[in-house]
């Protein structure tokens, strides 16, 4: 089954398969089962095209896949723009909401440590 051109996989349930899709979870993959009236077990395989096409329709309610990721680049883009505190750390590729840096964020800056002896090689002893 195809849903704007992601395959969803057969063997999961529909309720996991449909968080393949980018913007969909657990959460709104319930909802969206739900409003199409289908059992959240069923496998992708067991479906008629009648109910394929309901998934689809509910699907096509939400902004999901490439509508989400425009809107959340243009969200990040404007906040870059005005030149706010959260679209700074954006540019410097910092964590944005308050987290500590001295101790973490190592992956976002890419394992930088900037402390005494983490970068000394080591002494062979006499």
């Amino acid at each position: 089954m195809r849903i704007l051109g992601i395959t969803l996989p057969d063997k999961k349930r529909l309720e996991i398969a449909l968080t393949e899709l980018y913007g969909v979870g657990r959460a709104r993959a319930h909802t969206i089962l739900d409003a199409a009236k289908i059992e959240h077990g069923t496998k992708p395989t067991t479906l008629t095209a009648e109910q394929e096409n309901k998934i689809r329709e509910e699907v096509e309610k939400f902004v999901i896949e490439g509508d989400l990721k425009r809107e959340i680049s243009g969200n990040i883009k404007r906040l870059k723009d005005v030149k706010s505190y959260r679209g700074s750390r954006h540019n410097k590729r910092l964590p944005l909401r308050g987290q500590r840096t001295k101790s973490n964020s190592r992956t976002v800056r890419g394992n930088v440590r900037k402390t005494m002896g983490s970068g000394r090689t080591k002494v062979d002893k006499k």
